[in-house]
């Protein structure tokens, strides 16, 4: 503390003229327009640079963790191959593989991306051009995201997860309970699972994946684990689900296309028919 004084001390002339300088250069601004406008075109100019360089170093952060997350994913689904390759047993097969694949995935990216809305959408750098169209799944390693809108030539706009009108079919991992994923719109990392039957035996941390009861996500895509649970009156009146994913941050996604869609909708429209 005698150090700290004894500096003030030996430059106090430097400190006050200092100080007066200060003084006077916020009258300056404060009361002449062009000196003001000056320095607050300086100030943004200062302030971009440096906002572009936070930017500029967040991304390079979370390209490390896409990174890491894309080639994670990639060892999964080459093992996933090798475990589930299909051995052709009859001539018909033999010939006939490529056709019982279900689903396609192609790669893609996110270029904008709402999430503080009560319905908020993602716009995709892929579209029609590239065979996207509307009511496709939208995924990440780590889960869902999204479905796809609305497409142009280039680019296409999905539904997102965090939307007040999203629903898809979910599931309990560990047993065939079924039900449905919505959103209330309060909290960005949390959804709502509703319409589970009482029978299902839930606890907090049980993994939801996609049931697969529909043409848009295949059956087992990651979701979330249970985070809330309120059951009264003999049934679940609410349970929360924590997303897996961080919806705020994601870049790069997989489109997935359902080849037998058609077919499906057209058997279902027969029957109502």
């Amino acid at each position: 503390m005698q150090f700290i004084l004894y500096l003030i001390q030996k430059h106090r002339n430097f400190l006050l003229f200092f100080v007066l300088e200060l003084i006077a250069l916020f009258f300056t601004i404060q009361f002449h327009s062009y000196q003001k406008s000056k320095f607050i075109n300086s100030a943004n100019g200062i302030t971009g640079g440096l906002y572009n360089s936070v930017t500029s170093f967040r991304s390079y952060l979370y390209l490390k963790d896409e990174n890491t997350m894309l080639i994670k994913e990639n060892s999964e689904l080459k093992n996933k191959l090798l475990k589930k390759a299909v051995t052709p047993t009859s001539f018909k097969d033999s010939i006939d593989l490529r056709f019982q694949q279900k689903f396609e995935y192609a790669s893609a990216k996110i270029i904008n991306n709402d999430f503080h809305k009560n319905n908020n959408f993602l716009t995709i750098n892929k579209g029609k051009k590239d065979s996207i169209s509307p009511y496709m799944a939208v995924v990440n390693a780590k889960g869902i995201i999204g479905i796809t809108s609305n497409t142009s030539n280039n680019y296409t706009s999905a539904i997102s997860v965090l939307n007040t009108h999203f629903k898809v079919n979910a599931r309990l991992k560990k047993a065939a309970y079924f039900g449905t994923l919505t959103w209330n719109g309060k909290s960005y990392d949390q959804v709502q699972l509703i319409d589970i039957p009482r029978q299902a035996s839930l606890k907090i941390g049980d993994t939801i994946v996609t049931g697969g009861r529909s043409a848009i996500f295949p059956e087992g895509i990651l979701i979330g684990s249970v985070s809330d649970i309120e059951y009264q009156n003999n049934r679940y009146e609410k349970i929360n689900v924590s997303l897996f994913n961080d919806v705020r941050n994601v870049s790069n996604v997989y489109i997935i296309k359902n080849l037998h869609k058609q077919e499906i909708q057209k058997l279902e429209n027969s029957n109502n028919d």
